[in-house]
């Protein structure tokens, strides 16, 4: 008989159950604040139709989408030599795994749109799929934690969602940066330059700063076939480090002509101006963030852990018609998404995550025998009755071999009953740290394990 090797596709991973428990800390920790702000739970199912997907995030976008092929002999019929990749698949894949949450939720808005309060706010933590590269921080499979209202235009939902990240990553102890921009400054600025059919292109290009460079990314404008003369005027938004103020009355000037780009820096001013009135921390105003997603069409936010060489954490943004898309118009929404595993990878690779959350097991009883057994397993319904995470070693073993498990599974207390511990009636609890013994009543033991 030939074995099979046992892997997993690239990009993807098992979780062990030390890294299931850090995992739920941190999906605790975010859900725990997002309730907080009044938000409410959703959930989506993994695959949609394919045209919900397609054309809503780019070029790039659609590329990285995993399309699922129709069941059948789903060939027939079909001529490869005709069309582009994109052209075809909607002949032979009528679902894709979803890229992120957020185009899900719009369909999700319009079609229970009767059953909904708007504005309505919700928060969503599932997988995502991107048939990306993979490489240090980057997966193909990957859990998104993402809050959104949707259903007003008011400035104060981007204010609280600066709040939301604020809080999360001060639980997490990780220092932060929020960027921040305008895709109406974007759109300003390329209709200056003279290419306002371009701002999808510029947008993709400009997104790339970080991973490319400012010198690659004039060189995409130009394979984009935006002219030199336009490349130039643009250069200068690349080198702008000043204080948000002094960057706030260069776009002024900058925009002095056009509209579009004045209305969002008046937008942006007025964020800005709310965070220093009620004390949050101000985003830093980046010109040169982008954000290459097609939907956004307001305020745009990056954030990034300070002093770790990783891509973003955390990203999003207001939409003002993506359920236009589906048929609902003037729905407009803003919201942003915290990304479960670069948040781990952080925490893991920094000793951030909490010594008490090591291992929710909090006694083992040793197995003696018999007579023991059902003596120790009255003692774990007790145990449980009171919430006591808590397990009896299922084989009367040698006690070493007991005592070895607990330690394995990092089991901080051993609760013994021998012959001597039952004819008294009580139990020995064993801190399994210290070696510590103490013989005591089950009442006691409760009462001790419950603080």
């Amino acid at each position: 008989m030939t074995f099979q090797k046992p892997n997993i596709p690239k990009g993807t991973r098992d979780f062990l159950p030390e890294e299931m428990i850090k995992r739920n800390y941190i999906f605790n920790t975010i859900r725990k604040v997002f309730e907080k702000y009044a938000y409410l739970p959703i959930e989506t199912p993994s695959m949609e139709n394919l045209s919900t997907l397609m054309g809503k995030y780019g070029e790039e976008g659609d590329r990285l989408l995993f399309k699922i092929l129709n069941s059948g002999d789903f060939i027939t019929g079909v001529n490869f030599q005709e069309g582009t990749p994109n052209q075809l698949a909607p002949k032979i894949c009528e679902k894709g795994l979803r890229y992120d949450l957020t185009v899900p939720f719009a369909r999700f808005v319009v079609q229970h749109r009767d059953q909904l309060t708007f504005p309505f706010k919700r928060y969503q933590m599932q997988p995502v799929w991107r048939a990306d590269r993979p490489q240090k921080g980057r997966y193909r499979e990957f859990y998104q934690c993402d809050v959104d209202v949707i259903g007003t235009k008011s400035l104060l939902q981007e204010i609280e969602l600066l709040q939301i990240t604020y809080e999360i990553f001060e639980t997490f102890n990780i220092p932060i940066l929020i960027k921040i921009n305008h895709r109406k400054i974007l759109s300003g600025i390329a209709e200056i330059i003279g290419c306002p059919e371009k701002i999808i292109d510029i947008c993709v290009a400009m997104d790339k700063i970080d991973k490319i460079g400012k010198e690659n990314v004039f060189a995409e404008l130009r394979e984009r076939e935006i002219s030199e003369e336009a490349i130039i005027k643009i250069a200068p938004f690349f080198d702008l480090s000043d204080k948000n103020d002094t960057k706030i009355s260069f776009l002024e000037q900058f925009f002095e002509n056009n509209e579009i780009g004045k209305e969002g820096v008046r937008e942006l001013k007025t964020v800005l101006a709310i965070c220093q009135k009620i004390g949050i921390c101000e985003p830093e105003l980046d010109i040169t963030l982008a954000r290459g997603l097609n939907y956004y069409t307001g305020a745009i936010f990056e954030v990034k852990a300070v002093n770790v060489a990783m891509g973003s954490i955390s990203g999003g943004g207001r939409y003002d018609d993506l359920t236009g898309i589906f048929g609902l118009k003037d729905m407009s929404g803003v919201g942003i998404s915290y990304g479960a595993e670069r948040i781990y990878d952080i925490l893991n690779e920094h000793n951030l995550f909490p010594n008490e959350i090591g291992t929710p097991v909090k006694a083992l009883l040793i197995n003696f025998g018999e007579a023991e057994q059902l003596y120790a397993l009255k003692a774990l319904v007790e145990l449980r009755k009171n919430n006591i995470a808590s397990e009896i070693y299922p084989d009367p073993i040698k006690i070493g071999k007991q005592m070895t498990y607990a330690n394995a599974k990092q089991i901080p207390y051993v609760i013994i009953s021998g012959e001597e511990e039952i004819k008294e009636s009580l139990f020995t609890l064993k801190n399994m740290q210290t070696g510590e013994q103490t013989k005591t009543t089950l009442q006691k033991i409760v009462e001790f394990l419950s603080i």
